[in-house]
């Protein structure tokens, strides 16, 4: 049985015309252009090497990984992963890519360069979410049902340690390499735990909003961006304080969060169909980009400020340039 997808399920029709934020008004997107790519069953979870230019997204029905080129738009290879895919990431230093399978309790890593598997680790009951920590060569696959951290490292493509965590589960998680810390996302506590990568224990909780799903850090502000599944705000937490800071109104709720980092430009899936950018400098909303779908997850291209969004009823990735 594969493990339900969460996602945000209503539109919410703020008062007046206007998409109101806490800090304004936002303008209208500008004109972008929106290419869709079919991949396999019931895509969720997405990760991009920037370095490569290469997307990857995980079939949560066919148990695949969709390898996309994002220069041509297409669809390069197709590579069994196993049941339920529940959480991808990318290690661009090594070119080496990790999908969790939840069910399994296994984190399989595959070759960037060739698309093939290379192995299959154990990670502990219900791994899902994950992060890659590039400086140090680790991946952290957060449990979504014990609420423990699995550490692999990337060298030997071995578990070498699980960190207990305070919660029930995790449904997200990122890096901060530079400071040494992982934020995670606990939909049961409505918090963001914080994880001290050296001494591999947790020493921190922050409150946010009512289920709080994907997030994202931006390190050079020390902000971390949380998408909540269960109210219509995107939460922004302050890593040095470790306390929240006035949220920014959505059309409604959201599962995923991205950030640009060269620009500090969040983009989630909490708008009217479709995705919305946000100033993370000003924590204000600055566009809307309409799709006509319930978008999945959101991940972006570093390089080239390219977004990319599932559509899990249709089976499609849509590539969003120019917003």
């Amino acid at each position: 049985m594969r493990e339900p997808v969460l996602r945000r399920r209503t539109v919410f029709a703020l008062a007046g015309a206007a998409l109101v934020t806490t800090f304004g008004v936002a303008a209208p997107a500008a004109a972008a252009q929106v290419v869709t790519v079919d991949v396999g069953d019931r895509p969720g979870p997405l990760a991009v090497n920037s370095a490569t230019g290469i997307v990857y997204v995980a079939n949560s029905a066919a148990g695949t990984v969709s390898v996309v080129d994002g220069r041509s738009t297409t669809v390069t290879a197709t590579v069994r992963v196993g049941d339920g895919p529940g959480g991808v990431a990318v290690n661009e230093a090594t070119n080496r890519v990790y999908v969790s399978s939840p069910a399994a309790g296994t984190v399989t890593v595959l070759d960037g360069r060739t698309n093939k598997v290379l192995s299959v680790v154990g990670a502990g009951a219900g791994a899902s979410a994950l992060a890659a920590d590039e400086a140090a060569n680790k991946i952290y696959a957060a449990s979504a049902t014990s609420g423990s951290v699995g550490v692999i490292d990337g060298i030997s493509s071995t578990l070498i340690g699980t960190v207990p965590g305070p919660g029930q589960g995790f449904s997200g998680v990122s890096v901060d390499s530079g400071r040494h810390l992982a934020y995670l996302s606990s939909l049961y506590t409505d918090t963001v735990e914080i994880l001290d990568l050296a001494g591999n224990a947790f020493t921190g909780s922050v409150k946010v909003g009512k289920g709080p799903a994907g997030l994202a850090v931006h390190p050079a502000s020390g902000r971390i961006y949380v998408s909540n599944s269960g109210i219509h705000h995107l939460s922004i937490v302050d890593g040095a304080s470790r306390t929240e800071l006035p949220h920014v109104l959505l059309r409604s709720a959201a599962s995923s969060a991205a950030v640009h980092q060269g620009t500090n430009t969040v983009y989630t899936n909490g708008g009217p169909n479709g995705v919305v950018k946000i100033d993370g400098l000003l924590s204000k909303l600055t566009g809307e980009l309409s799709l006509g779908i319930n978008p999945g997850d959101v991940a972006v291209d570093q390089r080239t400020g390219t977004v990319y969004v599932t559509d899990p009823l249709h089976d499609l990735v849509s590539v969003i340039t120019g917003f």
